[in-house]
């Protein structure tokens, strides 16, 4: 994963953390490089995501205001701003739920600063995709059934409903999408969508496979999207 940002456009980050000594590592590394930068301990997230309105939230788990779960929820709940979660608490289960909540990745302390800076970089792709390429596109338009996905505008309408998707939900629905009726790998999925270097994080895919389940598959409806077991998920055709 490369660790060159792009700045030009201003990028704000809000560090969720108590340890003042992370705090002075990250804010520094962020600032030297021409990030904006709002510190919290917990008890003022949700208002400073509505004031400040960041483009990414470095959030810890073990805070001494909130829980850090349920703030990552809270967080999701109203914002699509990407979060990366980055805690003491190195379990799988722990991964697993904060993914659930919405977390977009997770990092566990002690981490280095080159890879946060990289997975940053890789979170802020997927929420700020290349224009360009999302328009030049042959096809702007996706219909499969009761699906239709507008790879413009990033709107994805169900039976004639919008559904919500956070960017990295929609990444993920477009690379299925674009490639509908092909088997593709889980390393190949976790490399278009995450980026390169997220390609053994399979419980990301996992999780991220669920909520588009949960929001395009009702009960009952013919499933959109096929798991092979131990090969990877095919979208139908």
């Amino acid at each position: 994963m490369t660790t060159t940002i792009n700045t030009a456009v201003a990028t704000k980050v809000l560090i969720v953390e108590d340890d003042p000594n992370i705090v002075d590592l990250i804010r520094s590394n962020l600032v030297i490089r021409g990030f904006g930068t709002v510190v919290s301990a917990g008890g003022r997230v949700l208002a400073l995501l509505d004031a400040e309105r960041p483009d990414m939230v470095l959030l810890d788990l073990m805070l001494p205001e909130a829980d850090g779960f349920e703030l990552c929820r809270q967080i999701r709940e109203r914002s699509s701003v990407a979060i990366i979660v980055v805690s003491a608490r190195g379990g799988e289960q722990d991964k697993v739920m904060a993914l659930n909540m919405g977390a977009d990745d997770y990092m566990t302390k002690p981490f280095g600063i080159e890879e946060l800076l990289a997975r940053i970089h890789a979170a802020l792709r997927r929420t700020r995709p290349d224009t360009e390429a999302r328009t030049g596109a042959a096809r702007t338009a996706i219909s499969i059934g009761d699906l239709s996905i507008d790879l413009a505008t990033e709107q994805v309408w169900l039976a004639g409903t919008e559904v919500h998707l956070t960017p990295t939900e929609f990444a993920l629905l477009r690379e299925l999408a674009v490639n509908r009726g092909t088997l593709l790998s889980r390393a190949h999925l976790l490399r278009k969508v995450w980026g390169h270097g997220y390609e053994t994080e399979t419980e990301y895919l996992r999780v991220y496979i669920s909520r588009l389940r949960a929001k395009l598959e009702p009960a009952g409806s013919r499933p959109l999207i096929a798991t092979r077991q131990g090969a990877g998920y095919r979208m139908a055709g």
